[in-house]
């Protein structure tokens, strides 16, 4: 029975599908015609919870998709309506198989946020600890199985009448992204990598950084509970003044944490923008939402470390030695050739940015995201293809570079020796 009901909400899925996807071409037939990329976005975000986070990986992987798309698709907006606070309860008294009064003292009504995937509420345990619960909403892995075989059937379609599309398989895409978000789906895995991470943080006796404690007695595979922490956003330098004596140092001590990751725990966190780094009251740094992390091999991230080496020194051959062991390719390519092309593209952001200009935040971010895209173009041009992991590595050094600007204008992360990863 639960076989035939799944066959016929996966049938009425598509069902909804298409019928997005053909108002979409009315409109267009009707004159409402937007760039392509922000047709696709918008689309994306009528159809909900699996095109928003296929728009969110769109965002994350320069090394996969025309640039156009990776920049419309950071807009890509991943906030939906909360669901009734009833059909909650209901969903954590199946979960959790007993009554909510002998787990949580009270749980505010109003969710806290409410994303594609889950939404949270804050509650008080009755042991008396203060948590947020991440519950995930009714329905959602059903509706991402059945989008992703329709989109995996699409891109096998795809693939065979224009086979020369890419050697970058679509298909082999649309598994990564299978994978990333059915693991985004099972809260166990996430406990498991707020464990993983506490338990690096203790072997590494580093007492200045934190995230969640879990509560394994009320969460399950689709309900996360965990401590909640009081705090503001890694950017929000004010505030950071009444919680640490030095935003500077508040910087280093994060940059420094997710540094020693990616040699020393078996996943980094791959998504440290503001809302998931926190400065806490008591002035430590809280990494939050462990939902999205990335593994890197240790020859990767040898490679990975000699690329920024040589980006900081400007030693063009060493940046071309080390773009060609993280990339996978189909013939060889030639060091100094590639080298040429680097040392172009640098002198070519020497004249658009001269020195005397101001820094500006936005522009700025605009500026290293296009560096990243032209290096990888150029990567590209002598038939390299990057991995997900260095995009997703990349773009993480993006934030912290953004956050450098912000909390320590003055600090030059190429020689500063408390920043100890990089020297």
């Amino acid at each position: 029975m639960g076989t035939v009901t799944n066959s016929l909400k996966g049938a009425f899925r598509i069902g909804q599908t298409l019928s997005v996807l053909g108002r979409t071409g009315l409109d267009w037939v009707r004159g409402d015609r937007p760039p392509a990329p922000r047709l696709l976005r918008q689309t994306f975000e009528s159809l909900g919870a699996t095109y928003i986070k296929l728009g969110q990986f769109i965002a994350s992987s320069p090394t996969f998709f025309p640039k156009a798309y990776v920049e419309e698709f950071q807009y890509c907006l991943d906030k939906t309506p909360s669901l009734p606070f009833g059909v909650i309860k209901r969903i954590l008294r199946d979960e959790l198989g007993r009554p909510l009064d002998e787990i949580y003292a009270e749980i505010d009504p109003v969710a806290l946020a409410s994303a594609s995937i889950a939404q949270v509420h804050a509650a008080k345990l009755v042991t008396g600890e203060d948590v947020v619960i991440k519950v995930q909403k009714p329905g959602v892995e059903n509706i991402l199985l059945t989008d992703l075989n329709f989109l995996y059937l699409g891109s096998r379609i795809l693939e065979t009448l224009a086979p020369k599309l890419s050697w970058t398989s679509l298909s082999g895409i649309v598994e990564e992204i299978q994978r990333t978000m059915m693991e985004e789906c099972d809260f166990i895995k996430e406990a498991n990598n707020l464990k993983v991470f506490r338990q690096f943080l203790q072997n590494t006796h580093n007492e200045d950084a934190t995230c969640p404690r879990v509560y394994d007695h009320c969460s399950t595979r689709r309900v996360l509970t965990m401590e909640r922490f009081y705090g503001v956003p890694l950017t929000d330098l004010e505030s950071i003044r009444g919680y640490a004596r030095d935003p500077e140092h508040t910087l280093i001590t994060a940059m420094n944490t997710w540094f020693a990751s990616l040699t020393q725990c078996e996943f980094f966190h791959a998504d440290v923008h503001a809302g998931n780094l926190m400065v806490l009251r008591d002035g430590r740094i809280g990494f939050i939402d462990f939902g999205i992390v990335g593994r890197i091999r240790p020859d990767t991230w040898q490679a990975v470390s000699d690329f920024i080496s040589t980006v900081m020194v400007g030693n063009f051959e060493g940046m071309a030695d080390a773009m060609i062991r993280i990339g996978v390719t189909r013939r060889t390519v030639r060091v100094a050739d590639l080298a040429a092309d680097l040392r172009r593209l640098y002198q070519q952001m020497d004249r658009m940015v001269p020195d005397d200009v101001p820094y500006q935040a936005d522009k700025a971010d605009d500026d290293v995201n296009n560096i990243l895209m032209d290096m990888v173009k150029v990567g590209e041009s002598h038939g390299l293809h990057f991995p997900r992991e260095f995009a997703l590595l990349l773009k993480q050094f993006l934030y912290f570079d953004r956050y450098v600007h912000i909390l320590a204008p003055e600090m030059d992360v190429f020689v500063d020796e408390r920043l100890t990863m990089l020297h």
